[in-house]
């Protein structure tokens, strides 16, 4: 809620001083004026301070008044977590729904390969020669656009501030075209695993860009919805995949649609990101990097910034509030060389926040979800639900739910923050682990408690890691390091993703399902205490605000 400060006078009920306030001008100008007369006099006028409070407005920024000695006043603008941007919704759609489809694609390939590998592996229905795959020759189908997406990570690292978000976008939605036709004519096992990688490395581009893009031009009001709703896309590609994979599964090569399905997106997605302006946080940054014209990239930050918000080209709301972030970015680089080195994002402010952000897709991928959902299908089945016994039914069914769960998350990020949604959810994470390792241990003539901590997993995943994980990735780095900070981040993700992926079948070996599921219990524990002492709010704040306010 918005507030505003007015300013009184405390007068004392002292007849001396009563006397002396009906005529301050004889007495303050006076050379006689008992010096301590004036002090007293000056104590009881102490000026106190009492805050109203206004309803919500997305009107003029909040001002408050300073008052000097000397009896002149000047008025300065406020920028504070409660500060209530002005915007237009219809202004807002497009430049999250582009970026937010590199997600969907991203989310689509999960999806759509589950059905491609079954099709691809048919002697009837692959309708190619070269259908007997090795079980490695599977696995890298299976996990060829995992290792573009590492590969993309590293290229991110090294171009990501030089392209710029917008260019960056449009690489990966080339990337992702390419890589997708690309897959879908393949005439050979070869040609499909360069598909894959290509479409990896579209991965990696978009999940480095679209939530930095989304993160820089969003209003800060509403910056934990949008960049939740980056995932809500990703879960929503998922269920795309898995529903394009049922209708084709009966078809003579329908691996190759399953997977060329993807183009007609990448191509919305490249020509939508045409028609959007560049991020004028990273116009800025050029600016004070040197990188061009100062004047010049400062103008084109104020018309980028007008066109996000639906507002008159120039106008001098937009004017404002590039001038406080220019404030802002010549503090961060002052007495630094123009742009941050390697070792940079290891250092200060950028190390607390790579610890933030790494440490949560870290977490994300090593309390075991994939793991979970691999015990979906028997945990089910051992309930009595039928239509467990069809894969792609049981991915359909979780896919549903990951998407309710998701939405609440979106619904509740910016009312209640990022914290209680991440210690509310990794308990939540915690608990069904231990549940089902007690399932696998001695409760396994109760299913129905199998079934509801699989549910409680999924549920409190949607509404913790998943989507909150790559909104603090997405806030809390310094603007100076923030592209390499989040390639970093994106490279954790993807680097712990294929450790668990690959480890995952010799530890259920060595362990059991009952220790393995105990073992990522203590792991959701450890990751609880992380978040506790060491993920703080954004809720609210601006990225200057999270920057000069958390990470110092």
């Amino acid at each position: 809620m918005a507030s505003t400060t007015l300013f009184s006078f405390r007068l004392s009920l002292n007849p001396l001083h009563h006397q002396q306030t009906t005529r301050p001008k004889s007495l303050l100008s006076s050379p006689r004026t008992n010096p301590r007369l004036v002090s007293s006099i000056n104590n009881h006028l102490a000026l106190t301070r009492v805050t109203y409070p206004l309803l919500q407005s997305h009107s003029a920024p909040k001002r408050r008044f300073h008052v000097y000695s000397d009896g002149e006043s000047s008025e300065s603008l406020v920028s504070d977590a409660t500060y209530q941007e002005e915007f237009s919704w219809s202004s807002v759609i497009l430049p999250f729904l582009f970026p937010a489809l590199g997600g969907l694609l991203f989310g689509y390939d999960i999806g759509a390969t589950s059905g491609a590998t079954i099709s691809l592996q048919s002697p009837e229905l692959s309708g190619i020669s070269w259908f007997k795959l090795s079980a490695i020759q599977l696995g890298l189908v299976v996990s060829g656009s995992l290792y573009g997406a590492l590969l993309g990570s590293l290229v991110a690292f090294a171009i990501a501030d030089f392209l710029g978000r917008k260019k960056q976008l449009i690489t990966a939605a080339l990337l992702y075209l390419f890589g997708g036709v690309i897959t879908a004519y393949a005439p050979e096992l070869g040609v499909l695993l360069a598909g894959r990688l290509l479409y990896g490395l579209g991965i990696g581009l978009a999940m480095h860009g679209a939530p930095l893009y989304i993160a820089e031009t969003c209003p800060s009001q509403i910056r934990g919805t949008l960049v939740s709703l980056k995932e809500l896309f990703i879960v929503l590609g998922i269920l795309l995949g898995y529903f394009v994979g049922s209708f084709l599964i009966e078809t003579v090569g329908g691996w190759r649609f399953m997977y060329g399905f993807s183009a007609p997106v990448a191509v919305l997605m490249g020509l939508g990101m045409l028609t959007l302006p560049n991020s004028p946080r990273w116009l800025l940054l050029r600016a004070v990097q040197g990188k061009g014209s100062f004047q010049d990239l400062k103008e084109k930050a104020i018309f980028s910034l007008s066109k996000l918000r639906g507002r008159p080209p120039g106008d001098k709301e937009s004017e404002r509030q590039v001038e406080e972030t220019l404030v802002s970015l010549k503090s961060a680089y002052a007495d630094k060389e123009s742009e941050g080195n390697f070792l940079e994002v290891f250092q200060g402010p950028n190390l607390k926040a790579f610890i933030i952000g790494g440490g949560l897709v870290l977490f994300q991928q090593i309390t075991g979800q994939p793991s979970v959902l691999y015990y979906a299908g028997p945990i089910l089945q051992s309930a009595g639900f039928s239509a467990a016994s069809d894969a792609t039914k049981v991915s359909v069914v979780i896919g549903l739910f990951k998407l309710l769960m998701t939405w609440i998350a979106v619904l509740k990020v910016d009312d209640l923050g990022r914290r209680p949604l991440l210690i509310g959810g990794v308990s939540g994470i915690a608990l069904s682990l231990v549940l089902l390792s007690a399932y696998y241990k001695f409760l396994g003539g109760f299913p129905l408690v199998a079934v509801g901590a699989l549910l409680l997993y999924v549920g409190c995943y949607q509404i913790s890691f998943g989507p909150i994980s790559w909104l603090m990735v997405s806030e809390v780095f310094p603007l100076r390091t923030r592209g390499k900070g989040i390639s970093l981040a994106v490279l954790t993700n993807f680097a712990s993703n294929a450790v668990v992926t690959f480890a995952f079948s010799p530890l259920k070996e060595f362990l059991g399902a009952e220790n393995l599921f105990l073992l990522f219990g203590a792991i959701a524990i450890l990751s609880l205490l992380f978040i506790i002492f060491s993920v703080p709010e954004t809720k609210g704040l601006s990225l200057e605000d999270i920057e000069s306010k958390i990470l110092k």
